[in-house]
């Protein structure tokens, strides 16, 4: 699978913030925020793309190693999408290596985001290819883990994710929006980052705060 989502939705995701998106996604009623999934640098860039998911599960649970299915994701995956990594609630467990990362970024993906830990960070830093994880990793994924599959229905730290759902990563965290509502909750999103900056140029313009807020009805903007 290559990432199918419209350049253009890319790129008007990417000048969105995590709140915004995850503003977007609660007013239409949806979850799609994860928990604990961080940028492994200061300055790891921005994530936005289709997904192409892995399940990751102890040793012997799985019937495919978890190092060669890995690779495999990544070459049915492509250009332009984001390797989406489910550990099995397994924080500390390493997830991704050095190897599948420069695979990664021959093949032209996105970027990796993942629940487990990852090591070789200097060398995804060194590619300029853009990992979020629950933390960083020393030992291998060798002995470690095998796989359930590629290309499934998998969990990101609490949020379902489907091949071709649009995951979107910055400093604030991962986000997960359903391939059914990409275009819902992105106009949701760039309304609610309009409003916000209202706020905020009546603010500076000397407007009492909360008037500001009052103004646009700022505690009703997530209901539906």
């Amino acid at each position: 699978m290559a990432n199918d989502i419209d350049p253009q939705i890319i790129e008007r995701f990417r000048v969105l913030a995590g709140p915004d998106v995850a503003d977007g996604l609660e007013r239409n009623g949806l979850k799609g925020a994860t928990e604990g999934v961080l940028p492994l640098w200061p300055d790891c860039r921005k994530i936005v793309g289709s997904a192409q998911t892995l399940k990751l599960v102890p040793p012997g649970e799985g019937p495919e190693s978890a190092a060669y299915d890995t690779l495999r994701a990544v070459v049915a995956g492509g250009e332009g999408c984001v390797l989406v990594i489910d550990n099995s609630n397994r924080p500390t467990v390493n997830s991704f290596g050095g190897i599948v990362g420069t695979t990664s970024k021959h093949y032209g993906l996105a970027g990796c985001v993942s629940d487990g830990a990852m090591r070789d960070i200097n060398e995804y830093k060194s590619l300029d290819f853009p990992c979020y994880a629950a933390g960083p990793a020393l030992t291998s994924i060798r002995t470690r883990s095998s796989s359930i599959g590629y290309g499934m229905e998998v969990s990101l730290a609490g949020a379902p994710v489907r091949p071709g759902d649009l995951v979107f990563g910055d400093v604030n965290g991962v986000l997960i929006v359903p391939r059914e509502q990409i275009d819902t909750v992105l106009e949701t999103a760039e309304l609610v980052k309009r409003t916000e900056e209202r706020i905020i140029a009546a603010v500076r313009s000397g407007q009492d705060p909360v008037e500001a807020h009052e103004e646009v009805r700022y505690d009703q903007m997530l209901k539906a």
